[in-house]
């Protein structure tokens, strides 16, 4: 339990209420040299214990309802782009141009999933856009490490040379990084207290009905944060600039319980003051400032919706010389010094999920959550911010393996559902987060990107 408590304390939650949590343990779960079951099982049991509170005070209970962390539904849910099928077809991880490279004094690994990344890693390295794998890694053979590294961010690509531990603690941005708390969290003003009742007739316990949330956030960690409001009964509209399309595998797996619409911000500018005018949570996922030009920064979006809840994930964090770079969960283990931890440096290695993501993702949801449950105490807008790299941080230096006891974990068929939806059958990892009266899978699958209308249902 210290895992959980420690990240429970980390969102400012009352340490009494830790009692309400039970543990499953599956030894084996996803097994790695770092603790990475422990920390899984942190960020789910927190986000699951911040649900159960936030709907006890909807309910006027004293107590929250009871909750219950697996350490096999967590594994499953940490693996959900992998179990995941469209009519029987596994979806596609990483691109041919995203993975690691040999240098010519090391490693680099690049990420290249989307097309205009790609253009980039390609452009940066004077190819042309036909370029094989095997072109690009004749010509990453002839250059070090760091250089890749500083050219292709320079084009507005993605690559990180391999970093050990101790290269990555020397950096400046590993010393702000670990300065900073694991989740930040701030009042922006001196906004009313917010009066949640609960949704009456619900099958439920739906801590996050009728909320409503505006998800503007791409990959996998804040769709995760997005995707587990949505499962607690908020209504998620995600939307997206009509030029940046998700990846349909991306889409299938983080689209469960919301909907999804295009707009662009400046020439659509009067139909997102609409909708924030009736929201209730923004959520965002660019890099940090990237969106402050469309005045939404947190303190623009509180001062126009005083009351909101503002959500910001990000790869490095807001801060120290990292802070303007683009970044994925990948890229994070390869700068830390955890590809080293889990391989070598003369092959490295990567956990066994794309656990920075999906962690920081439930800490995210959960950080939402308790400022909801702040506001209806004490009112005042609230920020809450977090950053791959901090999990990180947590994951190497903050967390200590517990051994498990108990049935092992043999794969993720316990957890897994299918379901019929617009984009065909879905094979899918059911949600982690459960306690007593609560949900137990979403109401609505996934829709095509960009389908619905930009306004709120």
């Amino acid at each position: 339990m210290m895992d959980i408590a420690s990240a429970w304390t980390a969102l400012g939650g009352a340490p009494g209420l830790l009692s309400r949590v039970t543990t499953i343990d599956r030894p084996g779960a996803l097994a790695a040299r770092l603790p990475v079951r422990e920390l899984a099982r942190a960020c789910v049991g927190a986000c699951a214990l911040a649900a159960a509170e936030l709907a006890a005070r909807r309910a006027g209970h004293a107590v929250p309802p009871g909750v219950r962390v697996d350490d096999g539904a967590v594994a499953a849910a940490f693996h959900s782009e992998r179990v995941l099928r469209v009519e029987g077809r596994a979806p596609v991880s990483f691109a041919p141009l995203s993975r690691f490279w040999r240098t010519a004094d090391g490693w680099v690994r690049t990420h290249a999933n989307y097309p205009h990344h790609r253009a980039r890693l390609l452009g940066a390295l004077d190819l042309p856009d036909s370029a094989s794998p095997q072109e690009v890694a004749g010509r990453l053979a002839e250059v070090s490490a760091r250089e890749i590294e500083e050219t292709v961010y320079g084009a507005g690509g993605l690559a990180v040379a391999l970093r050990s531990p101790e290269e990555w603690r020397a950096t400046e941005q590993a010393a702000q990084v670990a300065a900073r708390p694991l989740v930040e969290r701030e009042r922006l003003d001196a906004a009313p207290a917010r009066v949640l009742p609960l949704a009456p007739g619900a099958a439920a316990l739906l801590p996050a009905a009728g909320l409503r949330v505006l998800d503007l956030t791409r990959v996998l960690a804040g769709p995760v944060a997005t995707r587990t409001l949505a499962l607690l009964g908020a209504d998620v509209l995600r939307v997206d600039a009509p030029w940046l399309p998700e990846l349909p595998d991306q889409q299938a797996d983080t689209g469960f319980g919301k909907r999804s619409a295009t707009l662009d911000l400046t020439a659509g500018r009067h139909t997102f003051e609409e909708l924030l005018a009736s929201a209730d949570i923004v959520v965002t996922g660019y890099r940090p400032g990237a969106l402050d030009r469309f005045g939404l920064s947190p303190q623009a979006l509180a001062e126009r919706r005083p009351g909101l809840v503002v959500a910001q994930v990000s790869a490095w964090g807001a801060y120290g010389p990292w802070s303007g770079r683009r970044g994925f969960d990948s890229l994070v283990q390869v700068a830390t010094g955890i590809a080293v931890t889990e391989g070598s440096a003369a092959q490295p290695g990567a956990l066994p999920a794309q656990a920075l993501d999906h962690g920081t993702g439930y800490l995210l949801a959960a950080a939402v959550l308790r400022a909801l449950t702040e506001q209806s105490y004490d009112g005042g807008s609230r920020s809450v911010r977090l950053a791959l790299a901090r999990t990180a941080h947590w994951l190497t230096d903050g967390i200590r393996p517990v051994p498990a006891a108990g049935a092992p974990y043999d794969g993720p068929d316990a957890w897994i559902a299918e379901t019929d939806s617009p984009l065909g059958r879905l094979r899918h990892a059911l949600p982690p987060v459960s306690f007593a009266g609560g949900p137990a899978d979403w109401t609505r699958p996934p829709v095509p990107w960009g389908s619905d209308a930009a306004g709120w249902a």
